[in-house]
């Protein structure tokens, strides 16, 4: 039974990942147009243009909310809102940074949401943007995956599309004995 549910959801994984991408793409750009345009709803209070940290944090989150949204280049603008978000957590709602007034609990200290953004875009950074981003597009163009493979990120490796060994490792790979 168990096995039937998860053979059925597995087909429908790189939409849904599309879809958690684009409304999380879609908030993060519009707490960044709150500060920098005080639109939809106006900032909590006047954020001059270059103003440290509040504006240079809304030109972070409305540029890379919108690449995240889109699908371009995906993981790396999910990775750096990821480090933007985990900054904001420490710098602006950590109790020993916070001072003695502070809560310890993300609930209580206000800094839930920016905990929620930091694992929802790192896990953005790990697994792609979906199959319906400007990512998945330009890899079909640049050689694409083999016919009839499911892709859930974005990296499918390059063997795949020429059916040839994909080599695996790295700089330490050539350091390891063979095996025979």
């Amino acid at each position: 039974m168990a096995t039937n549910f998860d053979a059925r959801l597995a087909n429908y994984s790189s939409p849904v990942l599309s879809i958690f991408r684009i409304v999380f793409g879609l908030l993060y750009m519009l707490h960044g147009s709150q500060k920098l345009f005080s639109w939809p709803v106006a900032a909590p209070g006047p954020i001059a243009v270059g103003d440290w940290p509040m504006w240079w944090a809304g030109l972070i989150e409305f540029v890379l909310g919108l690449l995240i949204t889109v699908g371009l280049f995906t993981r790396i603008a999910a990775f750096i809102a990821s480090g933007e978000m985990a900054v904001a957590y420490f710098w602006m709602h950590w109790p020993p940074l916070d001072g003695p007034k502070g809560s310890f609990w993300p609930m209580a200290n206000n800094g839930e949401p920016a905990v929620l953004y930091c694992f929802a875009f790192l896990a953005l950074a790990t697994l792609g943007a979906g199959t319906l981003s400007v990512d998945a597009r330009r890899r079909s163009r640049v050689g694409g995956v083999a016919p009839n493979r499911v892709v859930t990120g974005t990296a499918a490796p390059a063997g795949y599309a020429t059916g040839q060994p994909v080599r695996r490792g790295g700089f330490l790979s050539r350091f390891r004995r063979p095996r025979y």
